[in-house]
């Protein structure tokens, strides 16, 4: 799939308002700004930009408790996102959800899940109701390697082929489940080698390279569209920072971090944008138009009101006695 110098600096744009998106949230939690607990998804930004690209508005989308950027990638809001983690009435989910519960039915975010593996069959749900209804609406399930020895993912690819629902799989497979290495928990730590026993499409691809995820994703989206079925993408990858906040990695080498930290997704589209031949002020105007966005939308957000206390059963459905 060609893409053009213009299309190449929207997907760097989305790219570099993941990151300093997350570099903010990072910060703000660090000095105790944020309640609750973030899971940061810096360094996995080409997913995110290179599959959301491919989808349209209305194609659904299910994320994981590290969905900040998918959120992003699919249109959703920075202020309504930093609102959501400093617990305003004003955030996605009126300040309730915090971090890991973005939802925004609007964009076709269906929502992020603190569950494991919990979106998928919410996607599947998704793409089922698009096959009955006749429409050629796609579904999308973000979902890391730790969720891969989940049941519910074996159950969603064994319905989604029985079916041949319009739904994507994407892993992030940056190599651990929180602080355990996909070796000790996985028969295989090959994902796309999980679609062969259900008969659908697996495709294995470099979840550092923005582009090569979209010809992926594209090939992927188009042959759900199509009525032809799911397919599993395996994006490899890897997180710049850890499970949680945190977290001092004491599970990764210095070898394996300076390895990847030589492959940063911006760093390679940066000099990918170059080839394209965009000038490096374009590209500089962007991280300094990025940087005044999440800024100004962290300040509104820090501003901004919580939800009153009268407020608390507000959208609670009553229990039946």
């Amino acid at each position: 799939m060609t893409v053009s110098a213009d299309q190449a600096l929207d997907l760097y744009r989305v790219m570099a308002t993941i990151r300093v998106f997350e570099t903010t949230a990072g910060s703000l939690f660090a000095a105790g700004e944020l309640p609750g607990f973030i899971h940061l998804s810096s360094g996995q930004e080409a997913v995110a930009a290179g599959v959301c690209s491919v989808l349209r508005r209305d194609d659904a989308l299910t994320t994981t408790h590290r969905g900040h950027g998918h959120c992003i990638a699919k249109g959703g809001k920075v202020f309504g996102m930093l609102a959501e983690l400093y617990g305003r009435a004003a955030g996605y989910g009126k300040g309730r959800s915090g971090s890991m519960h973005i939802a925004d039915s609007s964009a076709g975010i269906l929502g992020a899940n603190a569950i494991v593996g919990g979106g998928l069959p919410m996607a599947l749900g998704a793409a089922w109701s698009a096959q009955v209804r006749g429409e050629d609406r796609v579904a999308v399930a973000f979902f890391g390697d730790g969720a891969v020895a989940e049941g519910v993912f074996h159950e969603t690819l064994n319905l989604a082929a029985l079916w041949r629902l319009p739904l994507v799989l994407v892993c992030e497979n940056n190599r651990v489940a929180e602080m355990t290495p996909s070796s000790v928990h996985l028969a295989t730590t090959r994902v796309a080698d999980f679609a062969g026993p259900y008969a659908i499409p697996g495709a294995t691809v470099d979840g550092n390279d923005v582009l090569v995820v979209r010809d992926a994703a594209a090939t992927a989206v188009a042959r759900a569209r199509a009525g032809e079925g799911p397919t599993l993408l395996e994006c490899e990858t890897h997180r710049i920072r850890g499970h949680f906040e945190g977290d001092p990695l004491r599970y990764r080498s210095a070898e394996e971090t300076a390895a990847w930290a030589a492959r940063d997704p911006l760093v390679l589209f940066r000099a990918r944008l170059a080839e394209l031949g965009v000038p490096s002020a374009r590209v500089e105007a962007v991280d300094t138009e990025v940087a005044a966005e999440v800024r100004d939308a962290a300040a509104a957000a820090a501003a901004a009101a919580p939800a009153p206390v009268s407020s608390l059963l507000d959208d609670v459905r009553p229990g039946v006695s």
